[in-house]
């Protein structure tokens, strides 16, 4: 399914929680189905952090399905014939939204000039852009991961956008062990001596092996113990016996090593690191007092959080404290636990009860 592939320049500057704010910011987004006349079927989905905004047709770069190519189409839970779906690529990306590697005033990359950004700045991108597109009020809001974390924020920050909102193996707030694996990625990345201090656009070499580093670390992170032990176990990859070396003796390590050269073709160095940061910095109790519940307060949309149990980057505690502090600002909220064993990824692979819980809640 091909959606329709778009760039929207923000008329004004975008403010950024930092301080000052992003002139002539594009936003680059894909549309999928058809828009009602009152604007009432739109949904807004958020994607994850090396996510991008082809969520059901085939990626530019890579080839690949969208990465929720499952999910959304026709006669899908997510059915385009029934609903007009946005996806947009984050303030900070590389895939056609402003970003590190896109061009500043001066001519050149903004590079490491580019401002530090937050979920909340993000979001105000999406905001802009459903202003573009004369969206007063989406039928819902959906995200996994980082994407949920947009989804509370539009909840929080914008309470009257969104009638629905959906989160997915999410969180309220980054936690300390989270922090450590993003700088561990980060500190990968600036370590190659190809970074060049964040000016490598010109160079011939780019600080490939750093993010392929990071991305390995990351994606570690992104699966279970049982998924990685019974895709891989202490299987040898291609070998009768070890190579009393160090190459890729064992199959774990070569699909590591493939997950992290795939990744540079398709993403951006600086951008890893400001998106890593800002998701470090996402803590929405903070934003509002100190306390989730006023976060919430006085809301009237409708909520659905759905955590797995075999996610240890995101647990199922910190969904059930977002659940609670929901309950006390008195919105509407449905939670399940899932049971599946792929680890946080469970949200992008084939978890059929996760179907039948988007499909249910949508509707």
């Amino acid at each position: 399914m091909a959606g329709a592939s778009q760039v929207l320049q923000l008329t004004d500057p975008l403010p950024l929680d930092g301080g000052g704010e992003l002139h002539g910011a594009e936003i680059a987004f894909e549309t999928y189905g058809t828009l009602a006349g009152d604007g009432s079927n739109a949904i807004l989905l958020c994607h994850a952090l090396t996510g991008d905004q082809y969520v059901a047709s085939p990626h530019p770069v890579t080839g690949k399905p969208g990465w929720w190519e499952r999910m959304v189409g026709p006669g899908k839970p997510i059915d385009t014939d029934r609903y007009f779906v946005i996806c947009a690529n984050v303030v900070g990306s590389c895939m056609g939204s402003t970003g590190p590697a896109s061009e500043a005033p001066d001519g050149k990359p903004y590079a490491m000039r580019f401002p530090v950004i937050t979920i909340r700045d993000m979001v105000r991108g999406l905001v802009a852009l459903l202003d573009g597109l004369g969206i007063d009020k989406l039928h819902a809001v959906v995200g996994g991961s980082m994407g949920g974390m947009q989804a509370l924020s539009l909840a929080a920050n914008w309470p009257d956008r969104a009638e629905r909102v959906l989160v997915i193996a999410s969180t309220s707030r980054h936690s300390a062990q989270n922090i450590a694996f993003h700088e561990l990625g980060r500190q990968a990345v600036m370590a190659d001596p190809n970074w060049h201090q964040g000016d490598y656009y010109a160079q011939e070499s780019q600080p490939d092996s750093g993010l392929a580093v990071a991305r390995m670390a990351a994606h570690i992170t992104y699966l279970s113990e049982e998924a990685l032990t019974g895709k891989f176990g202490r299987n040898l990859q291609d070998r009768d016996t070890k190579s009393f070396g160090f190459d890729a003796d064992f199959q774990v390590e070569s699909y590591l090593r493939y997950q992290g050269s795939g990744f540079t073709r398709r993403f951006d160095a600086n951008s890893y690191l400001y998106i890593t940061r800002a998701m470090d910095y996402f803590d929405l109790a903070e934003e509002h007092g100190g306390k989730l519940a006023n976060a919430f307060a006085g809301t009237e949309a409708r909520f659905c959080l759905v955590s797995f149990d075999s996610d240890w980057l995101y647990p199922t505690a910190e969904s059930r404290h977002v659940v609670h502090a929901l309950n006390a600002a008195g919105a509407a909220v449905s939670f399940v636990e899932l049971s599946a064993p792929h680890g946080h990824d469970s949200f992008l692979l084939d978890v059929p009860a996760l179907d039948r819980v988007v499909k249910g809640f949508i509707e």
